[in-house]
Order: structure tokens, then C-alpha cells, then sequence
């Protein structure tokens, strides 16, 4: 294993950061530039929940395992972007619940359970009456739930933040707000370059640049359909104790915060690179929130926000060396699942570079497969 290469990690969000916090770990020598504020998009607007069984309801493939790997590794890894920042973020393993409304929907549950089981999942269907001594405010208008007592969630934006402070202690170097940033060498050496002329050289690329990785298509002739959903989120306050699960139906998912909010999320929609907030999606959230909880019927959000999700063409992240330039890895469109896949891409791409094996088979996320 080769220690101490010299990397750049193009994209300063939760996966860039976390890789930058792997390889920084290993020895390399890590350097991570963002045109924005690191953090600034998916990441720091996450929910934050840690749900592959809740939110992967039909079948095991290599991105439910990559899922269910990463959420394995998370009480260990938390506590060491914790150990090396010196910083502290809400980490809740909390549980789940998955709740139904309609007697149809419960078979889907008991086939759900099924396979999950053969995954260690924990699972338990709940019935109306035993949901009660678990959420006492839940609607009566749900019939049944299953409840995932590994199902966690982190308080986002504390996590990305103590992950830039990690990286930081461990000498990585951040280079972040510089606005514009292109890539002038690759095929060999590699060379990017800022705006004001500020350039940067490396053995290897890392490509975690989110829901812009489109634009490097024309680049590595490769088609990298990479696109902005934008998810809007908002929440409400003063609800210490009032909710101890996150809470998941078909039409989103309600998250307990220890600071006492409810983060409910999150409609989607197209919306180019628009980070702004609409009327009409904070209602989608609105219209249906108190039907899991109708005490929200008479609660106004004291908060709402929207940030950018890269979602590729087929839902599944792009991870994995180019074929024909090995040195560039790509880490990149991990739509709504950044927080979650954090740990386990970092591994894998920290893998990658030391020329180790990888445990969740990457096939799948192949940066190549569109072209």
C-alpha cells in the first residue's frame, strides 16, 4: 500500500468531507476545494435520517447492502469525527417507524419484513393499539407500523461541520468560497485551477462535486447525468418529548431533534440549481403532516429551507475509479442518501486508493455506466 499520495477532492459537501476525513486518517496527503462554502448544499440541509429499511422498501441489491453497511458503521464512525474535532453533533438511535394507513398495505409490510429479516433486521409489526404505548400522539387513523430499532438520524448541518473540523486537525487542507474551479490536467498529473489564476496539483482526483458533476462530462468524455432536485424541509418547535421515533409514511417522514424541533420532509421538485423556498412546496408538507400527527394541525413551521439533491439518471450514486484513468475516483450523486452513504464511501473510496477490498461489491455504481 502506497501512504502518503497527494489528493484532491473536488467538493467540499458531506462526501467530499468525509473522504478528505478517511484518507486524512490513512496518511495521504489531502487537499479539498469547493467553489461555495463546504457543507453549503444537500449537506447541511439534510434531515439527516439514517433509514435504508424504512426508505428501501422492495428489494436487496448493492445499494440497499451499500445502505445497510454504512448505517453499520455509524456508532463507530460518529464517534471518531467526534474524537478528532473535538466538536459534538446529535447522533439518536432512535428507531422507526414505518406507518400504514389501509388494511391493503399491510401485506406489503409483512413482505418487506421478510426479506429485511434475512438482512438482521430487527422488525416488528406494530397494531394500533401496541403503536400507542409507542407514540402516544400518533393518528388514530393508522392501522398498523413496522418498527426499526436500529434506524438512527444525526443532527446534519453539527455533523458536516464537525466532519470540516476532523479533517482540519488531521492537517487536511480546505480551500473553500473560491467561485470558480476547472480542471486544466487529468490524464497524468493532475492540475485544477481557481479563479484569480490559485492552482492545485495531485496524484489522484476525487470527484464529489454533487449535483455539478454534470458539468464535467465534456472533460472525461463520459456522460454523467447528474442532476439538482431541490428538497424542502421544514420544522417545528418547542416539541421536547412530544416525538421519540422518526416517523415514515408514504408521503414523508417527521425526525425528533434532542433540541426539541420536528423536522418534517421533504417535497421535491425540479428546479435548476433554485434553492428558494415556495408556498406551494412547504404545503405539500403541511397538507398531510397532521395526519400522522394532528396536533400539527394548529402548528405553524418556525422554519423551512430547501437544498440541492444530485440525483443520477437511475437513483444509484456514481463510485468508482475511471477505466481508463484509474486515478480519477468518482464519489458523487448520492441524491437524498449523502448523510447516510457518508461512512461507507468514504471507506470505499479510501479503499479504492490504498488498493484494498472493498465489502459492499461496487459493480453497480460504476462512473462509466451511462456512457
Amino acid at each position: 500500500m502506497s501512504m502518503g499520495e497527494r489528493i484532491l477532492i473536488l467538493g467540499g459537501g458531506v462526501i467530499g468531507l468525509a473522504s478528505a476525513f478517511e484518507l486524512g486518517k490513512r496518511g495521504h496527503q489531502v487537499t479539498v476545494i469547493e467553489k461555495n462554502k463546504c457543507g453549503g448544499q444537500a449537506s447541511g440541509a439534510a434531515a439527516g435520517m439514517l433509514a435504508p429499511f424504512s426508505e428501501i422498501g422492495e428489494d436487496p441489491d448493492d445499494f440497499f447492502q451499500l445502505c445497510l453497511a454504512s448505517l453499520r458503521l455509524y456508532p463507530t464512525w460518529q464517534k471518531e469525527v467526534k474524537s478528532l474535532s473535538k466538536c459534538e453533533f446529535e447522533y439518536t438511535n432512535s428507531g422507526s417507524l414505518h406507518a400504514v394507513y389501509h388494511e391493503a398495505d399491510l401485506l406489503a409490510l409483512e413482505t418487506r419484513q421478510a426479506w429485511q429479516r434475512e438482512w438482521g433486521a430487527e422488525t416488528e409489526v406494530l397494531s394500533a393499539n401496541q403503536l400507542h404505548q409507542f407514540e402516544p400522539e400518533l393518528s388514530t387513523d393508522i392501522i398498523a407500523a413496522m418498527h426499526y430499532p436500529e434506524e438512527s438520524h444525526v443532527f446534519a448541518p453539527d455533523y458536516v461541520k464537525a466532519l470540516e473540523q476532523a479533517c482540519r486537525n488531521l492537517g487536511v487542507l480546505i480551500e473553500d468560497e473560491l467561485e470558480e474551479v476547472a480542471i486544466i490536467e487529468w490524464k497524468d498529473e493532475i492540475k485544477l485551477e481557481a479563479k484569480y489564476g490559485k492552482t492545485f496539483t495531485g496524484q489522484r482526483l476525487i470527484v464529489s462535486s454533487g449535483a455539478w458533476s454534470h458539468e464535467l462530462e465534456e472533460i472525461f468524455s463520459i456522460r454523467i447525468p447528474v442532476y439538482p432536485i431541490r428538497g424542502q424541509i421544514c420544522a417545528y418547535d418547542n416539541l421536547h418529548g412530544r416525538v421519540k421515533h422518526i416517523v415514515y409514511t408514504s408521503q414523508g417522514y417527521l425526525v425528533p431533534k434532542g433540541n426539541g424541533t420536528l423536522v418534517n420532509g421533504a417535497s421535491e421538485d425540479i428546479a435548476g440549481f433554485a434553492t428558494d423556498v415556495t408556498e406551494k412546496g412547504i404545503m405539500r408538507l403541511t397538507n398531510w403532516n397532521y395526519q400522522i400527527f394532528p396536533f400539527l394541525k394548529q402548528r405553524i413551521p418556525f422554519h423551512k429551507w430547501a437544498g440541492l439533491r444530485p440525483a443520477t439518471q437511475d437513483g444509484y450514486p456514481l463510485i468508482g475509479k475511471l477505466e481508463e484513468a484509474p486515478h480519477i475516483i468518482f464519489a458523487t450523486g448520492h441524491y437524498r442518501n449523502g448523510i447516510l452513504l457518508s461512512p461507507v464511501t468514504a471507506v470505499s473510496v479510501a479503499n479504492l486508493v490504498d488498493g484494498m477490498a472493498n465489502h459492499v461489491p461496487l459493480h453497480l455504481f460504476k462512473p462509466e455506466r451511462f456512457t
